[in-house]
């Protein structure tokens, strides 16, 4: 083909829904640095903050992403465009070059830099940043006092060391075409519909509307009329008095058989919209689910009954005695935040529901396939990159970024060397507030660099991201055990500025598909970054000292949303990992460490892969299994409840199996389009709920406001234990 822009010899993307969302078509001479990009951007960017880090204590998290300020700013840019002057003017330094607040029409790349600024008020799935997470479990968890310059300084550096690591591994994961990012193609389609002109009856722009209204519309019947059609399992209504058919019925505390949704909330909130990511990455997460929620499960709790797993719930983050009573972390928390060894012999050990178990097991399977998958299936193309000699031909798009000045290296080296030398400082000056050493951040630093790379491009090629969580609580466990914030400390510099460098290559990636200027983005992802942390900071400081028991369920009201369960999960693993330490849990001092052979086969499963694909070259669908994928897939089991996997399976396979394969038109002009619109209408009726209802306490009281009626799936079912509410 040849591109019209420029004269120059374009190659296609090799990937098919590349080829079908993103264009080939560049104007270079756009104006991107606007007044109104500053100042809808700097809003966007601390609205989102705001809005997220609020409802992130919700029950229900509900995530307000990029494509709500991708639909929220097109009007606000219009109006802009045509109110603000249009007089030119000059500025001291710049010569005679002129100068205009408003430089003409808003245009698609001000539009995309707005976006982008947004991003960093929602990242990590509604900007509860883990860093947020120490904040809020030292005060509302541990009952212990806040220490706000420690909050801050935490909270701005690692994220600041994450962008410095995006830098180093910008060549690698956002120029080659094959990195395609599938979740960025929804943004881009969105902004083609609401930017391009469109002549047909049905266009993308209106297409848009109309799903987002219906959306819009319908969420306040789950969100506030009808809240039991978050969690349809009728199995507990047809035996509301059988402890067993509850445990394989509930959608929420139970193994969700047959469990349905209506909510789309419910459907996209912990695994993203099931329409973005391609049908053979649903496929290995619909295996994995499979195998570890229906296969291993019934074995591990009906059968072996492994780990006494009839003593505890069938699905819970909670942490036990071995009697199947809570387990009382406080009283095993000595005066300087370590563990008060003669409390915890006399709880005993800690226990964990089995399904908290076997999600740890595949955790530590994932972590070991990630590495030994892309060593065996990118590793000689990584080497090559390495070597600066990649063979394969640019795409159109890394050509058409050619004419763009690039971000010299140098900038992000400055970014890195003075994030580390700041925390190093932190770590030497607050010693007894975080309890990290000095060699404890360098080596978090030194883990981080390595799993960058191998989790930016199964994210790049997946839209699934493993964590790298365990392994950093692991590590640090064995090596200070019984100190919770040195871990999550050590978990924040290894793992989550891992996961925020994902977050900024991904941006990176949208910059480069929509032809913005490198230097454009890495100001505007600088600015975010600092800005977002800083607001963060202040709600969740807000929010600690305003709201009662925050966190704390069995002391709130019955329908206080206050429930924090992300936060839950985070304090259970500061006290596995930091408080009591892998030795005592997964070690030979634990009733867990037969867990650790999953290292083992998570290591070797890729390499068996990679060489059955070898001497099979021929049956094309041995490299679409992705172990790292498939093994993570329940990951997130708890928070996620398997009527969310059951929901995202089917509606992922009806529009990316067979609206793709027998109705490619349309999916090509409207899938992505309608991501957006579900996802926007949810935000913007959860906002108005909330503000308008909820926070007023305008509550209802019937049938269908009470949960999905499954009370007696999170009984334990073992002779003798007594749990309250349970026969």
């Amino acid at each position: 083909m040849t591109e019209e822009n420029g004269g120059e010899e374009a190659e296609e993307s090799p990937i098919e829904q590349v080829r079908l969302t993103v264009s080939t078509i560049d104007d270079p001479s756009l104006p991107v640095w606007t007044f109104r990009m500053w100042v809808l951007g700097l809003i966007s960017c601390a609205g989102l903050s705001i809005l997220n880090q609020f409802f992130s204590y919700r029950t229900e998290p509900l995530v307000i992403g990029q494509i709500t300020v991708q639909v929220a700013s097109l009007p606000v840019g219009n109006f802009l465009a045509r109110v603000l002057p249009v007089k030119k003017f000059r500025l001291p330094g710049f010569g005679d070059r002129l100068f205009s607040i408003n430089p003409g029409p808003f245009n698609m790349k001000e539009h995309v830099l707005i976006s982008i600024f947004a991003n960093a008020g929602a990242a990590f799935g509604g900007g509860h940043a883990y860093a947020i997470g120490i904040v809020n479990i030292i005060r509302a968890f541990y009952g212990r006092a806040q220490n706000r310059w420690r909050d801050a300084n935490v909270r701005w550096w690692w994220q600041v060391l994450g962008y410095g690591w995006a830098g180093l591994m910008r060549k690698f994961v956002v120029e080659p075409a094959h990195m395609w990012w599938p979740g960025i193609l929804v943004q881009v389609s969105l902004f083609r519909a609401l930017h391009e002109e469109d002549y047909r009856r049905l266009s993308r722009a209106k297409f848009f509307v109309i799903a987002l209204t219906c959306s819009f519309a319908w969420y306040a019947v789950p969100g506030y009329l009808f809240p039991t059609l978050t969690s349809i399992s009728w199995i507990c209504w047809a035996y509301p008095k059988s402890v067993t058919a509850q445990q394989l019925g509930s959608g929420m505390a139970g193994l969700g058989l047959g469990a349905i949704t209506l909510d789309w909330s419910a459907v996209s909130s912990f695994l993203g919209s099931p329409l973005v990511s391609p049908f053979y990455v649903i496929a290995n997460v619909f295996a994995g689910y499979v195998i570890a929620v229906y296969i291993a499960m019934p074995i591990a709790y009906w059968g072996v009954k492994l780990y006494h797993a009839k003593n505890f719930p069938i699905f819970s983050s909670h942490l036990f005695k071995s009697d199947g009573q809570p387990y009382d972390v406080n009283a095993i928390v000595n005066d300087k935040f370590e563990i008060d060894m003669a409390a915890y012999q006399k709880q005993g050990k800690i226990s964990l529901s089995v399904l908290f178990a076997l999600t740890y097991g595949f955790g530590f399977a994932t972590i070991a396939a990630t590495l030994t998958h892309v060593g065996c299936f990118y590793g000689r193309e990584i080497y090559d990159r390495f070597r600066a000699a990649y063979q394969g031909k640019e795409d159109v798009h890394t050509k058409l970024m050619r004419r763009y000045e690039d971000i010299p290296g140098w900038w992000f080296h400055v970014i890195l060397v003075v994030a580390a030398v700041i925390s190093l400082v932190l770590c030497t000056t607050l010693k007894d507030e975080v309890q990290l050493p000095w060699w404890g951040l360098l080596f978090a630093c030194g883990m981080a660099f390595v799993f960058t790379l191998p989790i930016s491009i199964i994210t790049a090629t997946t839209n699934q991201t493993p964590g790298l969580n365990i392994i950093t609580e692991y590590v640090m466990g064995i090596i200070q055990p019984g100190k919770p914030i040195a871990n999550v400390c050590f978990k924040v510099y290894g793992y989550i500025s891992m996961a925020q460098a994902v977050s900024f290559l991904s941006d990176f990636k949208l910059g480069h598909y929509m032809k913005i200027p490198p230097k454009s983005m890495f100001l505007v992802q600088l600015v975010g970054t600092v800005l977002a942390g800083t607001v963060n900071l202040a709600i969740a400081w807000w929010l600690l000292g305003s709201v009662k028991n925050i966190c704390h369920a069995e002391l709130l009201s019955p329908n206080s949303p206050w429930t924090c369960p992300s936060d839950r999960v985070f304090f259970n693993a500061s006290v596995i990992w930091g408080l009591v330490g892998p030795k005592r849990i997964f070690g030979s001092l634990g009733n867990y460490a037969t867990l650790n052979w999953f290292f083992l086969g998570g290591a070797l499963g890729p390499i068996l892969l990679w060489l059955f694909h070898r001497a099979l070259p021929k049956i094309s669908w041995i490299p679409l299994i992705n172990l790292p994928v498939l093994l993570g897939a329940t990951a997130i089991m708890p928070p996620a409840t398997p009527v969310n996997y059951n929901a995202w399976v089917v509606v992922g396979v009806v529009f990316n199996f067979f609206v793709f394969r027998y109705r490619k038109r349309w999916w090509e002009r409207y899938n992505y389009v309608l991501s957006a619109a579900l996802d926007a209408g949810v935000a913007f009726m959860g906002v108005l709920l909330y503000f308008c209802l909820t926070m007023e306490s305008n509550g209802l009281d019937w049938w269908g406001t009470r949960g999905e009626h499954c009370e007696l799936a999170s009984c334990p079912t073992a002779a003798g234990v007594v749990a309250n509410g349970c026969p």
